[in-house]
């Protein structure tokens, strides 16, 4: 049971830390954030934006997320790709739950473990990673927890 205790109080910290990560995000109408944890160590982030070299605006003047906007997990895993890190059994703290194409990603990149604290509009991504055998986990703020 300590073990338990102790692996969500983990959980609940890196969520943070992603959350404050997402601050870095430049798009308006939502901030996310994401980390890659291995052997407790933070081996890569995101946030979600616009590729590299592109202005940092996320939404037309509609306020429409503009579709080349790069989502927080694809950001993380392809950090990952540019460097010696390998995501291999990996866990992803996210601030949103995963859409069904970070999802695909996700399981491509050996990612073992999903920790999310926001629920996204839709739950497929949540589905796939499941179904792939993707442990997924739900952190609120306070002291909940799911599965």
């Amino acid at each position: 049971m300590e073990t338990v205790s102790k692996q969500l109080e983990l959980d609940k910290r890196y969520i943070r830390m992603a959350s404050i990560w997402a601050e870095n995000s430049y798009c308006e109408r939502r901030k996310v954030g994401a980390l890659i944890v291995k052997d407790k160590m933070i081996i890569s982030d995101g946030y979600n934006g616009t590729p590299s070299g592109f202005e940092n605006i996320c939404e037309d003047e509609n306020q429409i997320t503009k579709p080349y906007v790069l989502h927080a997990e694809a950001n993380a895993i392809t950090k990952i790709a540019r460097s010696n890190n390998s995501s291999d059994n990996a866990t992803m703290y996210v601030t949103a739950s995963p859409c069904i194409e970070c999802a695909k990603l996700i399981i491509q990149a050996g990612i073992k473990r999903v920790v999310y604290s926001e629920h996204y509009r839709l739950e497929d991504g949540i589905e796939l990673l499941k179904r792939a055998g993707v442990e997924v986990l739900y952190v609120t703020n306070d002291n909940e927890q799911k599965q």
